[in-house]
Protein backbone atom coordinates (compact mmCIF):
# COMPACT_ATOMS: atom_id res chain seq x y z
CA UNK A 1 0.00 0.00 0.00
CA UNK A 2 1.27 3.45 -0.87
CA UNK A 3 1.09 6.55 1.31
CA UNK A 4 -1.74 7.90 -0.82
CA UNK A 5 -3.71 4.71 -0.09
CA UNK A 6 -2.90 4.55 3.62
CA UNK A 7 -3.61 8.17 4.59
CA UNK A 8 -7.33 8.24 3.67
CA UNK A 9 -7.87 4.89 5.39
CA UNK A 10 -6.02 6.10 8.50
CA UNK A 11 -7.98 9.39 8.54
CA UNK A 12 -11.26 7.48 8.21
CA UNK A 13 -10.21 5.16 11.06
CA UNK A 14 -9.39 8.10 13.33
CA UNK A 15 -12.59 9.96 12.44
CA UNK A 16 -14.83 6.94 12.92
CA UNK A 17 -13.18 6.00 16.23
CA UNK A 18 -13.40 9.54 17.60
CA UNK A 19 -17.08 9.74 16.66
CA UNK A 20 -17.71 6.44 18.45
CA UNK A 21 -15.83 7.63 21.55
CA UNK A 22 -17.77 10.90 21.75
CA UNK A 23 -20.33 11.98 24.29
CA UNK A 24 -22.88 14.77 23.79
CA UNK A 25 -22.13 16.44 27.13
CA UNK A 26 -18.40 16.73 26.34
CA UNK A 27 -19.24 18.02 22.85
CA UNK A 28 -21.47 20.70 24.40
CA UNK A 29 -18.72 21.63 26.86
CA UNK A 30 -16.12 21.98 24.09
CA UNK A 31 -18.55 23.97 21.97
CA UNK A 32 -19.21 26.42 24.81
CA UNK A 33 -15.54 26.66 25.80
CA UNK A 34 -14.43 27.41 22.24
CA UNK A 35 -17.33 29.69 21.42
CA UNK A 36 -18.68 27.39 18.73
CA UNK A 37 -15.84 28.04 16.25
CA UNK A 38 -15.12 24.32 15.89
CA UNK A 39 -17.43 21.33 15.95
CA UNK A 40 -16.83 18.64 18.55
CA UNK A 41 -17.45 14.92 18.74
CA UNK A 42 -17.13 14.99 22.53
CA UNK A 43 -14.23 12.52 22.66
CA UNK A 44 -12.00 12.68 25.71
CA UNK A 45 -8.33 13.62 25.43
CA UNK A 46 -7.47 10.07 26.46
CA UNK A 47 -9.62 8.70 23.64
CA UNK A 48 -7.89 11.02 21.16
CA UNK A 49 -4.43 9.89 22.32
CA UNK A 50 -5.46 6.23 22.28
CA UNK A 51 -6.99 6.55 18.83
CA UNK A 52 -3.79 8.04 17.41
CA UNK A 53 -1.74 5.31 19.09
CA UNK A 54 -4.03 2.64 17.61
CA UNK A 55 -3.91 4.26 14.17
CA UNK A 56 -0.10 4.26 14.23
CA UNK A 57 -0.13 0.56 15.13
CA UNK A 58 -2.74 -0.31 12.50
CA UNK A 59 -1.16 1.76 9.73
CA UNK A 60 2.50 0.97 10.36
CA UNK A 61 5.38 2.61 8.66
CA UNK A 62 4.04 6.10 8.02
CA UNK A 63 7.01 8.05 6.73
CA UNK A 64 7.44 11.82 6.78
CA UNK A 65 5.02 12.37 3.91
CA UNK A 66 2.44 10.04 5.43
CA UNK A 67 2.57 11.75 8.82
CA UNK A 68 2.27 15.22 7.30
CA UNK A 69 -0.53 14.17 4.94
CA UNK A 70 -2.46 12.47 7.74
CA UNK A 71 -2.07 15.50 10.03
CA UNK A 72 -3.36 17.73 7.23
CA UNK A 73 -6.30 15.42 6.54
CA UNK A 74 -7.25 15.43 10.23
CA UNK A 75 -6.83 19.19 10.51
CA UNK A 76 -9.20 19.83 7.64
CA UNK A 77 -12.92 19.40 7.36
CA UNK A 78 -14.31 15.89 7.82
CA UNK A 79 -16.39 16.39 4.66
CA UNK A 80 -17.02 19.29 2.28
CA UNK A 81 -19.12 22.02 3.82
CA UNK A 82 -18.60 20.82 7.40
CA UNK A 83 -16.80 22.80 10.06
CA UNK A 84 -13.46 21.49 11.32
CA UNK A 85 -13.70 19.26 14.40
CA UNK A 86 -11.73 19.96 17.58
CA UNK A 87 -10.92 16.30 18.31
CA UNK A 88 -9.68 15.67 14.76
CA UNK A 89 -7.37 18.68 15.08
CA UNK A 90 -6.22 17.49 18.49
CA UNK A 91 -5.51 14.09 16.92
CA UNK A 92 -3.36 15.88 14.31
CA UNK A 93 -1.41 17.57 17.11
CA UNK A 94 -0.94 14.25 18.95
CA UNK A 95 0.20 12.63 15.69
CA UNK A 96 2.78 15.39 15.17
CA UNK A 97 3.91 15.18 18.80
CA UNK A 98 4.42 11.43 18.38
CA UNK A 99 6.37 11.86 15.15
CA UNK A 100 8.22 15.15 15.65
CA UNK A 101 11.50 13.34 14.89
CA UNK A 102 10.48 12.94 11.21
CA UNK A 103 9.48 16.58 10.71
CA UNK A 104 11.72 18.94 8.75
CA UNK A 105 12.30 22.67 8.63
CA UNK A 106 10.31 22.68 5.39
CA UNK A 107 7.22 21.68 7.42
CA UNK A 108 7.15 25.11 9.08
CA UNK A 109 4.84 26.44 6.38
CA UNK A 110 2.27 23.71 7.06
CA UNK A 111 2.60 24.24 10.82
CA UNK A 112 2.11 27.96 10.19
CA UNK A 113 -1.21 27.16 8.55
CA UNK A 114 -2.19 25.04 11.53
CA UNK A 115 -1.34 27.86 13.94
CA UNK A 116 -3.24 30.42 11.84
CA UNK A 117 -6.36 28.29 11.83
CA UNK A 118 -6.10 26.69 15.30
CA UNK A 119 -8.91 28.82 16.73
CA UNK A 120 -8.18 27.39 20.20
CA UNK A 121 -5.33 27.71 22.66
CA UNK A 122 -5.86 24.00 23.42
CA UNK A 123 -4.50 23.35 19.92
CA UNK A 124 -1.99 26.18 19.45
CA UNK A 125 -0.15 25.72 22.75
CA UNK A 126 0.76 22.04 22.28
CA UNK A 127 1.70 22.77 18.65
CA UNK A 128 4.19 25.31 19.93
CA UNK A 129 5.50 23.49 22.99
CA UNK A 130 5.49 19.90 21.80
CA UNK A 131 6.00 20.16 18.04
CA UNK A 132 7.68 23.43 17.04
CA UNK A 133 10.10 23.73 19.99
CA UNK A 134 11.51 20.19 19.63
CA UNK A 135 11.57 20.49 15.83
CA UNK A 136 13.51 23.75 15.89
CA UNK A 137 15.79 22.61 18.73
CA UNK A 138 17.14 19.67 16.74
CA UNK A 139 17.78 21.54 13.49
CA UNK A 140 21.31 21.94 12.21
CA UNK A 141 22.80 25.38 11.68
CA UNK A 142 21.73 25.73 8.05
CA UNK A 143 18.15 24.60 8.67
CA UNK A 144 17.98 26.79 11.79
CA UNK A 145 18.93 29.81 9.68
CA UNK A 146 16.13 28.99 7.23
CA UNK A 147 13.72 28.55 10.12
CA UNK A 148 14.84 31.91 11.48
CA UNK A 149 13.74 33.58 8.25
CA UNK A 150 10.29 32.01 8.60
CA UNK A 151 10.04 33.04 12.26
CA UNK A 152 11.07 36.61 11.36
CA UNK A 153 8.22 36.69 8.83
CA UNK A 154 5.84 35.47 11.53
CA UNK A 155 7.14 38.04 14.02
CA UNK A 156 6.76 40.93 11.57
CA UNK A 157 3.47 39.82 10.04
CA UNK A 158 -0.08 40.96 10.78
CA UNK A 159 -1.29 37.74 12.46
CA UNK A 160 -1.17 38.16 16.27
CA UNK A 161 -1.15 34.37 16.81
CA UNK A 162 1.97 33.99 14.65
CA UNK A 163 3.68 37.03 16.19
CA UNK A 164 3.17 35.56 19.66
CA UNK A 165 4.37 32.15 18.46
CA UNK A 166 7.51 33.61 16.88
CA UNK A 167 8.35 35.58 20.01
CA UNK A 168 7.79 32.55 22.24
CA UNK A 169 9.90 30.32 20.01
CA UNK A 170 12.71 32.84 19.73
CA UNK A 171 12.78 33.26 23.51
CA UNK A 172 12.69 29.50 24.14
CA UNK A 173 15.33 28.65 21.58
CA UNK A 174 17.44 31.82 21.35
CA UNK A 175 16.97 32.03 17.60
Amino acid sequence: MTTTDVVPAAADFVDRTLRNEGAWYRADDVGHRLGGVLDSYGSSVGAVRGTVRDALRKFKGLDHDGVVMLASALWGQPRPGARPVFERRLAAVVLLQSNVRVLRHSDLTRLEGFLRSAQAADLAEPLLADVLVPLLARLGERERQRAGVVLARWRDGPDPQLRAAANALENDLSL
